[in-house]
This record gives structure tokens, sequence and C-alpha cells, in this order.
């Protein structure tokens, strides 16, 4: 049976240089395509503005094109449909499934470190202590009040009400991966996520959901890691009217020190590699032979069907 065509996509961010572990993930895009006569794009996630620098856009397409894994199409940058993004956010909100937040990070750690009323204390996500939802229970004036006054507040996803709402709308939520099987969609792990910050419309799970819709995206390829975050997107994409691709997530690279292959492992960046002498196909190569991080374990409970 030959596969349907498939588009994937390569989303590095520009915060710093690419190493062997991106050239693994990029790797296992393009080669998806490729076995299934499709498509392989590249989009810079260049959201974070406090840590992308311009400079790194130009280094990654230039590895990229040295390594033979220039995109099918001109590569495309997340920032240039913020306003997409903002529609879909205002969309949630008239939905009544938006409220903002004015807790700091600290708050959130002594909340959730705080002993509770009924004695459990506060449940860990995959993000880390779920949040206690303080801010959900603010009245609309006192909303409008700190936000008048210039509070910083990050704006989050009312996780009770939108999987109600999906469920009317689209019945219980799946998601398929190739390599693991087939999950029912919990996104109550992660709590109230977050969906955007004052300062920009947007955040990782709105926009990655937004943005594979937009390329067109049918098959997802990224990192184990990220594959507790696909609850979250199944759940958007159901409340936001969208496709829903298949997914493949891949095993981390593992560096010198058996943790996970990160920028701060310069030797093995793929800009080092280069003016060491390595060609393009020992570097491939040296990516497919690296070790691997074992994978994570699904969530409790998660009842896993294959196929």
């Amino acid at each position: 049976m030959i596969e349907t065509a498939l588009t994937t996509r390569f989303a590095p961010s520009p915060t710093g240089e690419l190493h062997l572990g991106h050239a693994f993930a990029a790797l296992v895009a393009r080669d998806a395509a490729r076995a299934s006569g499709g498509r392989y794009l590249v989009r810079i996630e260049d959201i974070d503005r406090a840590r992308c620098r311009e400079e790194f856009v130009t280094r990654i397409l230039d590895d990229l094109e040295w390594l033979g894994l220039s995109p099918d199409a001109p590569a495309t940058r997340q920032e240039d449909y913020l306003a997409a993004h903002g529609d879909a956010l205002r969309r949630l909100d008239a939905m009544g499934l938006v409220y903002p937040c004015f807790c700091t990070r600290a708050e959130i750690r002594a909340a959730a470190s705080a002993p509770q009323e009924d004695g459990a204390g506060v449940a860990g996500g995959p993000d880390g202590p779920i949040y206690p939802g303080t801010c959900r229970r603010l009245g609309a004036d006192e909303r409008r009040d700190r936000i008048a006054s210039g509070q910083a507040y990050a704006l989050r996803l009312d996780m009770a009400r939108a999987i109600a709402q999906a469920a009317t709308r689209a019945g219980p939520l799946f998601w398929r991966d190739r390599n693991h099987g087939t999950f029912p969609a919990q996104p109550e792990i992660f709590g109230d996520v977050v969906l955007a910050r004052k300062e920009i419309a947007t955040g990782y799970h709105l926009a990655v959901t937004l943005d594979d819709a937009r390329q067109g995206i049918t098959l997802v390829t990224r990192g184990a890691d990220l594959m507790p975050s696909t609850h979250v997107h199944r759940l958007l994409q159901a409340l936001l009217d969208l496709p829903v691709p298949l997914y493949a997530h891949h095993p981390l690279l593992a560096g010198p020190d058996g943790k996970r292959l990160a920028k701060r492992h310069d030797a093995l960046s793929l800009r080092h590699l280069r003016e060491a002498g390595y060609s393009p196909a020992e570097v491939a190569a040296m990516a497919a032979a690296a070790p691997r991080l074992p994978e994570p374990a699904a969530p409790a409970g998660s009842g896993i069907w294959s196929g």
C-alpha cells in the first residue's frame, strides 16, 4: 500500500547554534516527506523575543543548506503570522475560555508548595506544578483594573471549560502517533496552560498548533520530550476547527554527559563540525549513530491502543 504524500516540517528556534540533535530532527522530517513523495518545510519559531537573535536565523538556514536539508519552499517565520495568532486567541476568549493570570512564577511555586485544604497538595504536570487557578476566580472588574494599571499578566486557557466545550463540539478526542499508537487526549495533565502573554498575543501551544495547520502539515515529527504537549494541541484543534495531523515523536540524542544534547555542547554544534572538516554525509552518519535517551513513559492511565 502506497502512503499518502506527507507534508512535514522542521521548526527550530533561533536561540543558538544548531547541533547534532537538530540535524537528526531535520533528517527525520525530510526523510519522512521523501519516503511518501511529499514536501518538507522549515519554520523558524521566533516568537521568544528575549532570546531569539537574527544572526542565528541566518546560521540555521546556512547550516541546513550545507547539510542538504534546505526546504521544498522558502522558510517561513512564526512572527510573520502573529495577527492570525491574535485572531485565534480572541476567538477562544469569545468562547469564554481565556482569562488573565497575574501570578508571578514565584507566587505559583509558593502556591504549589503550600499545604492544601484537602491535604493532597498540588499535582505536577509536564511543565511542573499545575497552576492552582488563583486568578481564574477573580471578578471581571478586578481583572480590568489590574490590566489598566499596567500589571504584567499571562493569558491562560480555562482547561475544564475548554474540555467540556470540545466534548460538546467533537466528542472524545484522540491523536495518533505512528511510532507509539493512538492516545486519548488528556490535556488536563497540564492544568490551565498559558496561551499568550501581555507583550505578545501567542505562546508555544497556540502558535505551533495554528502554524502546523496554516502550513498544511500532515505529519508532525518532533522530539519525544514534546509528546505530552500533543494532548493540549489536540484540544486546541478541536476548539478552533483545525485539521488533525499524524504525529511521529522520535527519541532525543544524548550528549557527552549522558543528558539531552543541548546548545551548551559546542563540540557537537553543526558550525563546529563544519569548521573541523566533517562532510555533510559524515555529520548525517554521526546523527544516525548517536546515543538516544530513553523515551518518557506515557501519562498514567493514558490507555494507549496500537495502530
